[in-house]
C-alpha cells in the first residue's frame, strides 16, 4: 500500500512538473497539484486508521 502510495505521489508530481514546464498546460499542473494533495491526505488517514488497530 505505502509502496503504491509513493508511486501516485512521484506520477502526480511529474505531471504538475510537465504543466508548469509546457506552456499553454497549466491546467495540467492544476490537476497534478489537486491529485497529489488529494493523495497525500488519503494516504495519512488511511496510515493513522491502520495504525489504531
Amino acid at each position: 500500500m505505502l509502496k503504491l502510495l509513493i508511486v501516485l505521489l512521484v506520477i502526480w508530481l511529474a505531471l504538475g512538473i510537465i504543466g508548469i514546464a509546457v506552456k499553454g498546460l497549466v491546467w495540467l499542473a492544476v490537476i497534478g497539484a489537486v491529485l497529489f494533495v488529494v493523495t497525500a491526505v488519503w494516504g495519512f488517514v488511511k496510515r493513522e486508521t491502520l495504525n489504531r488497530r
